[in-house]
């Protein structure tokens, strides 16, 4: 019995610590977001950022405070608000949220909007929702970022153990403002890795062949080969509506992972790992280097989260989703206290967080005759 209530308490610490490390990473980037020549960095912020810092002027989110959060942050503080007062996702609730807190603070334009920037694929919804009066289902677009992961590693977070129920709820709000095939398919691969990690396994080599078996088992909309030896296969598995391609975004997870310990393969400092990667902002960029950084520093959230800051470019998002990756092996109580101190609203945040990792493993609230006691 005691050993349930530990495990209990464990899930919740590091379902708690993935939310508050996608928070922290955001507002780590918010000052030195967007730097691609490293030389401008380093006069700006010195040689290496260790906490939350105020944007500069005339740069992207200028007039905003170190420790606010961007509008990635801002975007997932309001689905983690859905997600508790409904008791799980509801994606009508979301919907009524964009209308109604984000769209109409919004112009079109990049640099305006909450949090200061606002992103391509949230401009081309917007013009979609508010100018075209499209339905929502008709407003997703061809961004090829990371900018649904960041909304929607709240879902992996929730539905850790309900593999199904998350995969269909990522897929479904990430369709809102992100319809590429290739991307929603990583978007649903990250969300499996997070989930993965806050039931409490490692970004490992391991990994990846975990979250093939829950492919073959129908709980991930993955199509797999219907061979598993060096056979050549006798027939064709015809590939089923629903279903993503391929498998390969649940096997990039396990091949960074392995090389981030491999002996011989060293990306030194670690922050280069923007630079082995891809600097920009697309998926495919973004990815890799988050596990990367995950997979090499599982228990160090300070290092893994400040290496992402450091290594320039897109690194708000780089920081936002390796420190989601890495509070969900460290913990909430893995966390350094200066990083939860220095975030703006962190009392609220963090109750969020922890509200909703109390429903992580939970039946949906329909199921379960209503919310779950508090502590």
């Amino acid at each position: 019995m005691l050993d349930s209530i530990n495990q209990d308490a464990d899930v919740k610490d590091r379902a708690a610590g993935a939310i508050m490390g996608a928070f922290i990473g955001d507002a780590l980037g918010l000052g030195p977001h967007w730097y691609y020549d490293l030389a401008v960095l380093r006069r700006d912020y010195g040689d290496w950022i260790t906490t939350y810092a105020d944007p500069k002027p005339g740069r992207y989110h200028s007039g905003l405070k170190a420790g606010q959060l961007s509008q990635g942050g801002i975007l997932l503080h309001l689905m983690l608000s859905s997600l508790i007062e409904c008791g799980g996702y509801d994606e009508a609730d979301f919907c009524r949220r964009m209308d109604e807190e984000i769209f109409p603070l919004l112009n079109g334009m990049p640099v305006n909007g909450p949090g200061g920037y606002t992103q391509q694929s949230i401009r081309d919804a917007w013009r979609k929702r508010v100018q075209q009066n499209l339905p929502w289902g008709e407003t997703g677009g061809p961004a090829d970022t990371t900018e649904a992961i960041g909304r929607t590693l709240a879902l992996a977070v929730r539905y850790a153990f309900q593999p199904q129920e998350m995969a269909t709820a990522i897929i479904s709000n990430t369709r809102l403002t992100q319809n590429d095939g290739t991307v929603v398919a990583l978007t649903v691969a990250y969300g499996a890795v997070l989930g993965q990690l806050v039931q409490g396994n490692k970004l490992d080599g391991n990994l990846s062949n975990k979250l093939l078996r829950l492919a073959r088992a129908r709980k991930l909309p993955f199509h797999t080969m219907a061979h598993t030896d060096l056979q050549p296969p006798q027939k064709d598995r015809p590939l089923e509506n629903g279903y993503f391609v391929s498998p390969d975004a649940l096997l990039t997870p396990s091949y960074v992972a392995n090389t981030a310990v491999d002996p011989d393969v060293r990306i030194e400092p670690a922050w280069k790992v923007s630079m082995v990667y891809g600097m920009t902002c697309a998926i495919y960029h973004q990815l890799p280097a988050a596990y990367h950084l995950a997979a090499r520093f599982p228990d160090d959230f300070e290092s893994a989260v400040l290496h992402a800051v450091n290594g320039g470019g897109e690194n708000q998002a780089r920081a936002m989703l390796t420190g989601a990756l890495v509070g969900a092996q460290a913990g909430l109580s893995g966390i350094p206290g200066r990083f939860l101190e220095g975030l703006h609203e962190t009392d609220m945040l963090q109750r969020l967080a922890v509200d909703v990792a109390f429903k992580v493993g939970a039946l949906p609230a329909a199921a379960d005759g209503g919310d779950q006691m508090h502590h």
